[in-house]
């Protein structure tokens, strides 16, 4: 089933580690077939440069494995109650990604300092609450605390990125652990500056609208 869907959250689990975003079999890619609503996610505990498409376990929004020899990602079920809960959701990434978990353990957000936040984020990355592992809590946690943004900190867990896309997804992961380095290097340096409310609503409609092959 899904063969293409697999194909692609197989590979889009390659950059993951490629970007630097996980360690040993942490983390998880998930995409939402919008067609069946059915979802392809990883399997538990499988090493990233073990997996292959086959790996990958379909399930449908109840939680139940409609396809696959392997049991799903511990996060399964958070990433289901999200996909029941957020219709516009088509892909979620979760990573354990350095810089941005170093914001999550202290519970403070990535404040707007950079036009790449704001063009891409549209403000800051908020961190949410704590919420424990295995059940729907990190999902209802996320649904409450990620606003308008693509990602969100989870305090003393991790960075949970949402997209149209899995690619979008993936996309928000990365540039959540870039902006998160990219801020505690300049705290090294200085207090970095926050941009002004406006300019970053002008900077992130400019990005949404303008913003690469913009089809005509």
């Amino acid at each position: 089933m899904l063969a293409s869907l697999r194909e692609e959250v197989w590979r889009l689990h390659g950059e993951l580690p490629r970007n630097g975003l996980v360690t040993w079999t942490s983390g998880n890619v998930s995409a939402r077939d919008p067609s069946t609503g059915l979802v392809v996610i990883k399997p538990s505990g499988v090493r990233y440069d073990e997996l292959t498409p086959e790996h990958m376990v379909v399930m449908n929004l109840e939680g139940e494995t409609v396809e696959g020899d392997f049991l799903p990602s511990v996060d399964s079920a958070s990433h289901l109650y999200i996909y029941r809960v957020r219709p516009d959701v088509g892909g979620i990434v979760h990573t354990h990604s350095p810089y941005a978990t170093a914001f999550a353990a202290v519970g403070h957000e990535i404040p707007c300092v950079l036009t790449a936040i704001a063009d891409e984020f549209g403000g800051p990355i908020p961190c949410g609450g704590y919420a424990s592992i295995g059940g729907e809590e990190i999902g209802a946690e996320v649904e409450r605390s990620i606003g308008e943004s693509p990602a969100v900190l989870l305090k003393n867990h991790g960075v949970f990125a949402i997209g149209a896309t899995a690619v979008a997804a993936v996309k928000a992961a990365v540039m959540t652990e870039d902006a998160a380095r990219t801020v505690f290097l300049a705290r090294q340096l200085g207090e970095p500056q926050e941009i002004p409310p406006a300019e970053i609503e002008r900077a992130h409609k400019r990005y949404l609208e303008q913003y690469g092959q913009v089809k005509k």
